[in-house]
């Protein structure tokens, strides 16, 4: 609270400290930090032979390749939901197995500097068929694992695949 001020500024959103801030850094009360946006990742796979199924971000959104990903909506019942939910909505896959909980989150920031929480799975299909992409996509391809890690963009990504390697045994 400032000395004066009336009525007093409180902090809508928890302010962060620790190794967030230098050791000799004030956080200010004032600036208001937006909430996390719950974030998946499917890593979507066939097991005999071993493919992992990677898509190419449009130009506008950044050109890179990636797994299925997207923001846990708030009609989604569950982490698991939302990942199948994009499984189906970026590659028009219904038939989809197990889904693996890789443990693996990261916090990033996205446009607009809101920052999000992505929560890393697995997610098994039946067969390395061609997916019916979304426009966030351009392209997509059937990879090999040492060929996804040396094609994934950024280095939370190759280490949620590192994490679905060594659940399925690869």
């Amino acid at each position: 609270m400032q000395d004066g001020a009336w009525p007093p500024v409180v902090p809508k959103y928890p302010v962060p400290s620790g190794p967030l801030l230098s050791p000799d850094a004030t956080p200010d009360p004032i600036v208001l930090r937006p909430p996390l946006q719950p974030c998946v990742e499917g890593f979507v796979f066939v097991r005999s032979p071993f493919r992992l199924l990677l898509l190419k971000r449009t130009a506008m959104r950044g050109g890179f390749w990636q797994s299925v990903s997207g923001r846990v909506e708030p009609s989604d019942p569950s982490l698991e939901a939302a990942v199948r939910r994009e499984v189906r909505e970026e590659t028009q896959f219904t038939k989809v197995g197990p889904v693996i909980d890789l443990h693996w989150e990261y916090v990033f920031e996205g446009r607009h500097h809101r920052p999000w929480k992505v929560h890393a799975f697995g997610v098994e299909v039946p067969d390395a068929r061609p997916p019916v992409i979304s426009s966030e996509h351009e392209a997509y391809r059937w990879c090999r694992s040492g060929e996804a890690l040396a094609t994934l963009f950024w280095p939370d990504n190759r280490e949620a695949l590192r994490r679905l390697l060594a659940v399925v045994g690869r």
